[in-house]
């Protein structure tokens, strides 16, 4: 298994404690946190690191494909260590975002490159709704 500072070097990345703690909360979490939370979250055992550490590593991360940055309509980023393609959805209650797959992404990249002559480089599909926790409350 390849560890965080060998994901860091290949990338090009020097190898900080700072960033070792933020990619290893990212890529831990499902929950797609802003980059104020993730500063919230290391703060207690990471005392040094400041807003504006977290606010840089991210943009390093996001230009070199660590990590991708979704803008769901919420007035800020969010952050996934998935940077595969996938979709996601919002729940426009709570304003949690859920990865899930669905058949035929590939197929819908392809029939779009087609349509458009574009050479098609990634995309963000989103989806908005309610989440159960938010229905059944």
């Amino acid at each position: 298994m390849i560890t965080i500072t060998e994901v860091l070097r290949e990338k090009g990345l020097k190898v900080t404690p700072q960033r070792i703690a933020i990619y290893a909360m990212l890529s831990g979490t499902k929950s797609h946190p802003s980059a104020e939370e993730i500063y919230k979250a290391l703060m207690p055992t990471n005392p040094t690191i400041s807003l504006a550490t977290v606010y840089k590593t991210l943009d390093s991360f996001k230009t070199t494909g660590l990590v991708q940055e979704l803008s769901v309509g919420n007035g800020r980023s969010n952050y996934d260590a998935n940077v595969l393609p996938h979709p996601h959805i919002v729940c426009t209650n709570c304003g949690k975002i859920f990865d899930f797959e669905i058949q035929g992404l590939s197929s819908l990249r392809n029939q779009v490159a087609d349509q458009t002559d574009f050479i098609v480089e990634g995309e963000q599909l989103t989806f908005y709704g309610i989440c159960p926790a938010c229905r059944h409350n």
